[in-house]
C-alpha cells in the first residue's frame, strides 16, 4: 500500500493536475467545463481526475447527468507540514 504522502507528491508532479486543482480553487466544476481549456480528450481528462480522486485531492459526485469535481483542500495539509519542516533551515 503506498504512503498517502507519496501519492499525494505523485498526483501534484504533472502539471496539468496542478492546474486542475487550480481551477478547482474558484468553484466546483463539471468534468466538462475542467476538460474544456485543454487540448486533450474528455477520456484523457477523465485519468487526470482519477488520480487526484485517488490521492484525496478532489471529489467526485454525480448531480443529475454530470459529473462534477471538488476540491478537497485538508488532503495537502499533510504534504504542507512536512514541506514546511524544511523550511526551518537556514541556507548554508
Amino acid at each position: 500500500m503506498p504512503d498517502p504522502l507519496d501519492t499525494v507528491f505523485a498526483a501534484l508532479a504533472d502539471p496539468t493536475r496542478r492546474r486542475i486543482l487550480s481551477m478547482l480553487l474558484e468553484d466546483d466544476m463539471a468534468v466538462t467545463d475542467v476538460a474544456e481549456p485543454f487540448e486533450m480528450s474528455l477520456a484523457a481528462i477523465s485519468k487526470h481526475l482519477t488520480v487526484l480522486t485517488n490521492a484525496g485531492l478532489i471529489s467526485q459526485e454525480k448531480r443529475g447527468r454530470l459529473k462534477w469535481c471538488k476540491l478537497e483542500p485538508d488532503a495537502l495539509r499533510e504534504a504542507t507540514v512536512w514541506m514546511q519542516g524544511f523550511g526551518l533551515f537556514e541556507p548554508v
